[in-house]
């Protein structure tokens, strides 16, 4: 699946989600407020599902083997993942919150290797499984009738649990990512149902260069060698329900 169907799915499912809940409020009279005092809670708990997809960059040295090799490495197309997390939402005023939401991340990053001398092409997987921990301060509008628009901006440390394979090429354990959020509040008669796009970018060089594993063949490390950093990058799709 390359990133241009990828970016249509995203954009499709956003509209009918943001769609479904104005039909609902249409139904049962928009000027009725449904919730009112939903949010003077100083705190209050929810859940959340969603997609994501996961993607790194790589940056070349110009690295060359001594058999002419120059290899140059990417990520030519995304796969969606799976996410599901918790939430502990802390109000702080009437437009800010605190928001604290640990999960987990499953997904799978397709690499595709080129020699830019020779021609030769090698391809791997690398999937993961992470624990996340994000907090987020949350900026919302002010209410109109049963919708609130806001954004986010926050940080979230990562952990990859998934068990570590012979890869040729590796990432750390660790990352965190600086994240950048946009959704929308609509108040339903029993709960808040929250739709929100988030873009993750992160902060550290996720290359693991140190591969003893790779002492019995030698020949694989020539694929690290020719990576000068690698960052990983995030798009989630996350549907609340609080």
């Amino acid at each position: 699946m390359n990133s241009r169907i990828v970016r249509h799915i995203f954009i499709t499912t956003v509209c009918v989600i943001l769609t479904i809940p104005t039909v609902y409020a249409r139904k049962f009279n928009d000027k009725v407020l449904n919730r009112p005092y939903a949010d003077n809670r100083t705190w209050h708990l929810g859940f959340s599902v969603g997609l994501h997809t996961q993607d790194v960059s790589f940056t070349s040295n110009g690295f060359v083997t001594e058999d002419g090799e120059n290899w140059y490495i990417e990520q030519p197309a995304f796969q969606p993942g799976f996410c599901v997390n918790g939430l502990i939402d802390f109000r702080l005023n009437n437009y800010f919150n605190l928001r604290f939401n640990p999960g987990l991340y499953f997904g799978n990053r397709d690499i595709q290797m080129y020699d830019q001398t020779n021609g030769f092409k090698e391809h791997e997987s690398l999937k993961s499984a992470y624990i996340v921990l994000p907090i987020d301060v949350k900026f919302s509008s002010v209410r109109y009738r049963n919708a609130r628009p806001y954004v986010s901006a926050g940080v979230m440390p990562s952990i990859d649990v998934a068990k570590k394979r012979a890869d040729i090429i590796r990432l750390k354990t660790y990352d965190t990512y600086l994240t950048v959020g946009l959704g929308c509040d609509f108040y339903l008669p029993y709960f808040k149902f929250i739709p929100e796009l988030k873009f993750c970018f992160g902060l550290s060089d996720v290359l693991q260069r140190n591969r003893p594993d790779l002492t019995d063949d030698p020949t694989k490390l020539k694929f690290t060698q020719s990576i000068k950093k690698a960052t990983s990058k995030m798009i989630v799709l996350t549907l609340y329900f609080e």
